[in-house]
């Protein structure tokens, strides 16, 4: 295999970005740790039922919201010196627009008040007997969305102070619609084609949008519910953006190699700080811009179908609490002890340090089989 020299220069200017990113967010982490305990931004029981796990009681304290290093680390050195509007400006976007809200969900749990959700029967009942019609009307023209917003109730069973899931869910259905009309409308018809594994490319036409707001929507969440445990978020995605690093770089796209690049600078800090005894948890504004990131680069490198091995263990964490509500709900029982799935181990008798390096084994390995896959 003959690799031209613009290809070693473009793996040379990729590894120059993530060292720069790696000793840049080195040397904001003491301050960001700082900030967060002076305004007392820290994991609360009240909000993290896991915190009760005896096991556990000692990340009381810890502070949340450390995904911040990452998100500011890449969106800097990329707007700095990565600004290429074809290509980052969109990711750059979505990521900080998944980051916002993950970052409003991280203060609202600590600082807000509980909020009241009104029930189904209660906007029945308006709907009867409201004086005022207009109001009547208000009611039934919004059911689908009151029907929606009960609904969500299944997948948390307590709303709590935070961004609640019906409003997380619109926010990432926007943030997924605004990346599926830049693909669809902006980058041209060859992004109309999707990667087949073993088959080759296939034009869906319109049907890549829908497509793409459930795999951004998806892989968000994904990694949202994977951060629980030390080191484990951090490592994983460090394993995954490498590949879409190699991915990319293959591909010959330069701006998405340098950006995965950068994040993974980034994610190289962010886990030194995040291994047992955690400094910080990501928290929402990591997990979910993150996880949106990820999303858009495959999108991008139109590798989307590989997301599911590209990021298996985020999948895996996510299937684990979808399955568990629909035991719940439908079965009447929990299929696992605790969901997502490494606190089911954890209750088994794991340790969190068994947990985190299996984990990262078994992902590393689906990951190798996904690049394998797209060569």
């Amino acid at each position: 295999m003959n690799i031209s020299l613009e290809s070693l220069y473009l793996l040379k200017t990729a590894i120059q970005f993530g060292l720069i990113a790696c000793v840049i967010s080195f040397l904001l982490a003491p301050f960001l740790i700082k900030i967060l305990y002076k305004y007392n931004i820290t994991r609360r029981a009240e909000y993290d039922a896991t915190l009760a796990m005896g096991a556990r009681r000692n990340k009381r304290g810890v502070p949340v919201m450390g995904g911040l290093l990452i998100i500011v680390t890449v969106a800097l050195i990329t707007y700095l010196f990565n600004w290429q509007r074809e290509f980052t400006w969109m990711p750059i976007g979505v990521m900080l627009l998944s980051a916002g809200l993950g970052g409003l969900d991280d203060l609202l749990n600590i600082f807000g008040q509980k909020r009241r959700s009104r029930k189904l029967s209660q906007v029945f009942t308006l709907i009867k007997v409201h004086r005022y019609w207009h109001m009547r009307l208000f009611y039934i023209l919004t059911l689908p969305w009151w029907i929606f917003k009960r609904a969500s109730v299944w997948l948390s069973r307590n709303p709590g102070k935070g961004v609640h899931v019906h409003e997380k869910l619109l926010f990432q259905f926007i943030a997924g619609a605004i990346t599926a009309y830049w693909v669809y409308f902006k980058l041209g018809e060859s992004w109309r084609e999707i990667f087949i594994p073993f088959d080759g490319f296939i034009n869906i036409g319109f049907w890549i949008i829908p497509i793409i707001i459930l795999f951004v929507m998806f892989t968000a969440n994904a990694v949202n519910v994977a951060d629980g445990m030390d080191g484990l978020a951090g490592g994983s995605l460090l394993i995954t953006f490498s590949a879409l690093t190699i991915l990319s770089w293959l591909e010959g796209y330069t701006e998405i190699t340098i950006l995965n690049a950068t994040a993974i600078g980034a994610l190289i800090t962010y886990t030194y700080f995040n291994i047992k005894p955690a400094r910080f948890q990501m928290g929402d504004v990591g997990s979910l811009g993150l996880g949106a990131l990820m999303a858009i680069n495959a999108i991008v490198i139109n590798r989307m179908l590989l997301l599911p091995f590209i990021a298996f263990i985020f999948y895996i964490e996510l299937g684990s609490v979808i399955i568990q509500v629909f035991g719940r709900h439908v079965l009447g029982r929990r299929i696992f002890k605790m969901a997502p799935i490494h606190h089911h181990f954890e209750l088994r008798g794991w340790t969190e340090e068994k947990t985190v390096m299996r984990f990262w084994i078994i992902h590393a390995a689906m990951v190798l089989f996904s690049i394998w896959v797209a060569l």
